[in-house]
This record gives structure tokens, C-alpha cells and sequence, in this order.
């Protein structure tokens, strides 16, 4: 049986109808999930602008966590009680979330059982409606952002959290280094001209700028370290020469406090003795201010005696032990750690210390540990961060590792060090969003 053209053409009418209606019904669905996407696109935006404006409002106020309650016998209207200061937080958060057109939202601060948190959460919720001719459907778009204050990624001293060093400098054979730096090559120039050694500095202190350029002539890691990454920035290493030397230096640098970084350079020492971590003078018992007046009286004497042995900040061993045990000489962490300064087994092992809970013997186990951290890392936050996290992956990243556990200890750390007088709460923090 032949088909005529007009019914031919009818079925090919329905055929197009048909498709037509396929055709708007994904318009329709395409509109819906485009209007979903963007509404979920905002609620993010409002989540991670209120995230940050929360970190910033902690940040600003971060150094009154630490500031003493009272002031020679009165109110100090600069002291903050961790109450207020979360609050200041959330409020910043939710102010920042309403301005942006957020719905319900909710604040939460991940590490609010610490003392001094450096986390917070905000999670948003949107109403979608969507509407397909008379009927309407509505569904809720979730969008959640979590900001810190974070520690600098590679730091020299407390005193002077910056990239690079920005204090005085001297120079020796017209290279430029630290006043105390100059004078150790000094001596150490004197003793190796009595043993018929000549010393040559072939660089000293170099600004990130001149790193930069330096690696973009030899883009080699293991030659030439990015900026930011080398420790030429903080103006205590020199590559020396010439390679005569080189066995002399290998014999004889440590005793005036230089140490060969890396065993692939032997032209490149560092010195060791950072004016930031030096144990300073005292009376012997509380080495004048250098013990904070945080430490409870029966470990001033130890953490003092500490710190002029080992060349370590009395304040930088108080405010650690202070965040590793709240100076408790029998805490155990879950992870085994144990003692007032929180030695794993192995760890205690290999610094000689047999019972982790004898708080002196910990307290001058703590101070040998870090001044290695530090020669190692010529920086105090890194040294911090190897003594919590291993110092397999501050090597690795040549910064604070992004471990929320371990940038908040040293966050907290960075803190008590600015309440004890040695650098600033929260000037060396930066907000960071994390999630």
C-alpha cells in the first residue's frame, strides 16, 4: 500500500512536535540545573567570604587571647577570654554572609577545644525554587568554607617575621650578612689564617628579589633553591671558598658555630647561633624576662638552665610546653606521645631520654632537640612544625606542612611567643582559606 504525500508530510508534523516538546522540555531542565549551578555558585561565594572575614576579625584580635587579664591589679582592657574572641569571629562571618545575600548560616570553629583556635567554619544554606508551569518545587543548595590563620610557609628568626631579613647589615669582603654573623667570620677567618687557610665569601645574604633572578639563570632545585626557600634570605649563610678550604671548614666550622647545611655543598654554612633563640643572660632561676610569667614556678629553673646549655629561647621551650602538655609531666597523647614535652619513644631514645616523664630530663631533651631543628631549619616556625609533624615533610614543601594540627601548634606557639614579649601574636599569621 503507497503513502500519499499529505500523510507522509503529517507524520513528519507529529515527528517535529514531538521533538520540539523533547527539545523544550530539556531547555526547561538545562534552565533549572543553570539556575541551580549559579545558586550554588553564590552560596559558595557567601561561604568563603564569610570564612575569611571571620579568620581576619580572629587575626585582628588574636593577640588579646594572650595579653594578661589584669594589669597591675586591674582589668587589662586589652585581654580577650576565648569567648569574646570566638564570637568576634562568628559575628564578622555572619555579617559578611548576610551582606552577601546568604541564607541560614551556621559558624562552627573546628579547633574551638584549643586554647587559642586558628580555624573557622561556615556553612551556608539557599532556597531554590524551581517551577515547572504551575507547579513549584523547592530544594536547598549547601555550600560550606573553612578559613585559618595560618603560619608563615618559611620564617627566620620570631623577632622578624618577614620573608626575608630586614634588620642591620655588615659586610665582609664587601658581602653583606648579620652584625653577629660578621663577627663569628671574623674569627673564624683569624684561626683559619693561622693555620695557613684562606677564606673567600662568595655569597652571604641575598634578598628573595636576587634568588628569583638567580634561579631563573640555573632552574635546578638542588642547586639553586626558589625564592622564598633559600636560607641566603635570612642573611646567616655563606658559600665560601676556595675549595682548598673545604676540609678545613669541614673540620673546623662547627666551633664557631657555622654548619655545613647540605652534604652535596660543602662550600655552604649557616650559622647557627640565631640571636631570636639565644638563651640570653639572667640570674639563673627566671633569666630576668626570658621565662614567661606563664610557666609555673617549678620549671623556671629547669627550662632556664635549658636554654643557656642548648642556646635556645627560654620563652620559645616555655610557650612549647605550654602547648604540648600544658606543662602536665604525665600526658599521653593518643598518637604515644608522652611526658611534659611529648617525646615519641623513638625520639626519646635517640636524645638519651629514658623516662619522658621526668619533667627536668624532658625540659633539656626538648632544648637539644630544638636547637638541632634549628641549625637544621635556621627558622623558628619550621623547626616548630619539624618537632610536631617529623622533618620529612617540612624537607619536602621547605614549609610549614598543611596539616591543620600542625600550622595550628605553631600558630599558638607564634602566639605565646608575642604575649611573652619575643615578636607579635599575630603578625606573622595569614588568613588562608583551606576548604
Amino acid at each position: 500500500m503507497s503513502r500519499s504525500p499529505r500523510a507522509d508530510g503529517g507524520q513528519v508534523t507529529v515527528l517535529l512536535v514531538g521533538a520540539l516538546v523533547v527539545i523544550l522540555a530539556g531547555a526547561f531542565v538545562l534552565g533549572a540545573v543553570a539556575r541551580g549551578i549559579g545558586t550554588r555558585s553564590e552560596a559558595q561565594r557567601s561561604a568563603d567570604l564569610a570564612a575569611l572575614a571571620g579568620a581576619r576579625a580572629m587575626r585582628a584580635a588574636y593577640s588579646g587571647l594572650f595579653e594578661p587579664a589584669l594589669m597591675r591589679g586591674r582589668a587589662n582592657p586589652r585581654h580577650l577570654d576565648k569567648r569574646e574572641y570566638l564570637e568576634l569571629g562568628r559575628a564578622a562571618a555572619r555579617a559578611t554572609a548576610s551582606a552577601n545575600g546568604a541564607g541560614a548560616t551556621r559558624v562552627g570553629f573546628p579547633d574551638g577545644a584549643t586554647f587559642a583556635p586558628v580555624r573557622i567554619g561556615v556553612a551556608v544554606t539557599e532556597r531554590l525554587v524551581v517551577r515547572r508551569g504551575e507547579a513549584r518545587r523547592a530544594t536547598e543548595v549547601e555550600a560550606s568554607a573553612e578559613a585559618e590563620l595560618a603560619p608563615p610557609d618559611g620564617l627566620g628568626s620570631v623577632d622578624a617575621i618577614g620573608d626575608e631579613y630586614d634588620g642591620p647589615l655588615a659586610r665582609r669582603q664587601g658581602k653583606p650578612m648579620r652584625p653577629d654573623v660578621a663577627a663569628a667570620f671574623d674569627r673564624m677567618d683569624r684561626a683559619a689564617a693561622l693555620d695557613g687557610v684562606d677564606l673567600l665569601i662568595v655569597s652571604a645574604f641575598r634578598s628573595n628579589a636576587e634568588q628569583a633572578a638567580l634561579f631563573a639563570r640555573h632552574p635546578d632545585p638542588k642547586w639553586v633553591a626558589p625564592p622564598g626557600r633559600s636560607l641566603h634570605r635570612l642573611a646567616t649563610e655563606l658559600d665560601l671558598g676556595p675549595r682548598a678550604a673545604y676540609a678545613w671548614l669541614a673540620a673546623r666550622a662547627e666551633t664557631f658555630h657555622f654548619v655545613q647545611r647540605y652534604s652535596w655543598e660543602p662550600w655552604h654554612f649557616g650559622f647557627t647561633l640565631n640571636a631570636s633563640s639565644g638563651g640570653g643572660g639572667g640570674d639563673g632561676e627566671r633569666q630576668g624576662s626570658a621565662v614567661p610569667d606563664f610557666v609555673p614556678e617549678r620549671f623556671a629553673r629547669p627550662i632556664a638552665r635549658a636554654a643557656r646549655r642548648w642556646n635556645v629561647s627560654a620563652a620559645l621551650l616555655s610557650a612549647q610546653l605550654y602547648v604540648e602538655s600544658n606543662f602536665n609531666p604525665f600526658a599521653r597523647s593518643p598518637a604515644g606521645a608522652q611526658g611534659l614535652a611529648q617525646f615519641m619513644p623513638g625520639t626519646a631514645a635517640a636524645y638519651g631520654l629514658s623516662n619522658p616523664f621526668d619533667a627536668e630530663s624532658s625540659i633539656d631533651a626538648q632544648a637539644h632537640l630544638m636547637r638541632d631543628l634549628l641549625r637544621q631549619f635556621a627558622a623558628v616556625p619550621l623547626a616548630l612544625a619539624s618537632y610536631n609533624a617529623g622533618p620529612a615533610p617540612v624537607k619536602a614543601c621547605g614549609c610549614v606542612p598543611p596539616y591543620p594540627e600542625t600550622r595550628g601548634y605553631v600558630a599558638r606557639i607564634l602566639g605565646l611567643l608575642g604575649g611573652a614579649g619575643e615578636g607579635t601574636a599575630s603578625g606573622g599569621l595569614k588568613v588562608r582559606l583551606v576548604k
